[in-house]
């Protein structure tokens, strides 16, 4: 994937949807847990040193998996290298499934799909498609043929 890294930089400033001081291993064999500050933006997940203001690195959560590992762990996947996993380690069992929710909530393909989900109840219930105002009524990955969030 290309990127721009002052503009990837950029976003990881902007308000996060959430955030919290995290252990974190990534995928490298014998790597050892260290504790991240890790941010949600968007469909980012970046993560910090704690005490530097730069991202060390950034996770596009497109086409991957969020497994809960033990109770308050969870780990990030990818559909193209699923042995590939970053294991995140969360303060107790409540902070681990929030965190699990809105990474799971994060990817474009939730969005688009919820998009399409209540596009189609709003045409139920009103009889109109709520995107023709804005001159998208006949965009294919806004169609309603039968997916469902």
């Amino acid at each position: 994937m290309r990127y721009n890294e002052k503009e990837l930089q950029a976003l990881s400033r902007q308000p996060a949807e959430m955030a919290a001081e995290l252990g974190m291993r990534g995928p490298k064999k014998g790597s050892v847990l260290k504790r991240r500050l890790v941010k949600l933006v968007v469909n980012f997940l970046f993560y910090f040193r704690t005490d530097e203001a730069e991202p060390v690195g950034a996770l596009l959560l497109e086409r991957c998996r969020v497994i809960r590992e033990e109770l308050s762990a969870f780990s990030i996947s990818f559909i193209e290298d699923p042995e590939r996993k970053y294991h995140f380690e969360c303060s107790s069992e409540e902070q681990c499934q929030e965190w699990m929710e809105a990474l799971r909530r994060a990817s474009y393909e939730f969005m688009r799909r919820s998009l399409v989900f209540y596009r189609n109840e709003i045409r139920k219930v009103t009889g109109k498609d709520p995107l023709e105002q804005f001159g998208i009524s006949e965009e294919a990955r806004f169609q309603l043929s039968g997916l469902q969030a």
